[in-house]
Parts: C-alpha cells; structure tokens; sequence
C-alpha cells in the first residue's frame, strides 16, 4: 500500500471518528435532558408521598384543659 493510500485511509478513518463523536454527543444531549425531566418528576412524587404520609399519621394534638367550675 503506498502511503498516499495510507494518508487517505487515516483521514477517512478520522473524518467517521468525527461523524460517530457528534451522534454520540447529540444521544448523549438527549440522554441528560430526558434524565433531568426523570429528575424533577422523581422529586414530585417524593413530595407527594411525604406530604401523604404526613396527612394519614393521626395528629397528636394534647386535650384541652379542664374547666374549674
């Protein structure tokens, strides 16, 4: 293989490193927004829930007091 076939090998072979490098970073751009929407719906439900817990757990309110008369 003479080396002007060689020099076109390598650079095509880097021109498709480069073409896979932006499709990766494009799946990957996608992957943190739709991590980030997981996130802020993950983070309702929690509230959710605690406030649920905080609503079935019977107050413990003290007795009032009684009157003297």
């Amino acid at each position: 293989m003479s080396w002007a076939a060689s020099a076109y090998a390598a650079i095509r072979k880097i021109a498709l490193l480069e073409g896979c490098m932006e499709s990766l970073t494009t799946e990957v751009d996608g992957f943190a927004t739709t991590f980030s929407e997981l996130e802020r719906r993950l983070i309702r439900l929690e509230a959710k829930f605690a406030l649920l817990e905080r609503m079935a757990s019977p107050s413990r309110r003290a007795l009032p007091e009684k009157s003297g008369k």
